[in-house]
């Protein structure tokens, strides 16, 4: 007998900027159907202070309490070869406070590669920063193991892992994808970044169904 099942925990999706945010409302339009009960998208605003604010009262607000929380936009690549439209799924975030580990990585690698066919997906550590990423500050970011570095993702999932409305004891599942849109031969300011841009654009447009597939995949029996 399989033991029944409870509301399934809303999933709170927080980006920085108005752009992301668009991108994410539009997919979300075109796959409505697939969306889980309680599923929310947050701007959060630039950086990782504006991030810890706005995702801190988000699941403290009723009904928010056991979110899973997916951190997710643009982001700079930090690994050659890498090219605007390229996924980045973090198998942890990193940022002076610490380090949290992700949920279901190698699930949601998978439903990302079905979602946007064609792009690479780059599996591996998102560090976090509080500012825009240049020239040997990226080598020196890689050195240290981590292959992306956005400004919010780091700062989302600590605030998301260590409080904001979860039980005491609890686990809340968090993730973050990124999709590339400055690379080391690709860098914002040259004259490819409209371009990249606008592919970026496209690709995170495309990756709400993967996210409610991670998102289901969490309320599963474990094994």
């Amino acid at each position: 007998m399989t033991a029944a099942r409870g509301p399934a925990a809303p999933l709170l999706v927080a980006c920085a900027l108005r752009i992301e945010q668009a991108a994410l409302r539009s997919g979300g339009r075109a796959a409505r159907g697939g969306a889980p009960p309680g599923y929310a998208v947050l701007r959060t605003g630039m950086g990782p202070r504006a991030a810890d604010r706005a995702v801190g009262r988000a699941l403290a607000e009723a009904g928010r309490g056991g979110a899973a929380v997916m951190a997710t936009g643009f982001c700079a690549g930090l690994v050659p070869g890498m090219n605007p439209g390229d996924l980045i799924v973090a198998e942890e975030t990193r940022d002076p406070r610490g380090t949290v580990a992700c949920a279901g990585t190698a699930l949601l690698a998978e439903a990302l590669a079905r979602a946007a066919p064609g792009r690479a997906v780059h599996v591996g550590a998102l560090t976090g920063s509080d500012h825009v990423v240049r020239g040997q500050e990226r080598a020196h970011l890689r050195a240290t193991g981590a292959i992306g570095v956005d400004m919010e993702s780091a700062a989302t999932l600590w605030t998301a892992a260590r409080g904001g409305g979860a039980e005491a004891g609890a686990r809340r599942p968090v993730a973050a994808v990124r999709v590339i849109v400055d690379a080391p031969e690709h860098e914002l300011v040259r004259i490819g970044t409209v371009r990249g841009g606008i592919s970026a654009f496209r690709v995170l447009r495309a990756l709400l169904p993967a996210f409610y597939d991670w998102h289901r995949s969490l309320l599963l029996p474990r094994r």
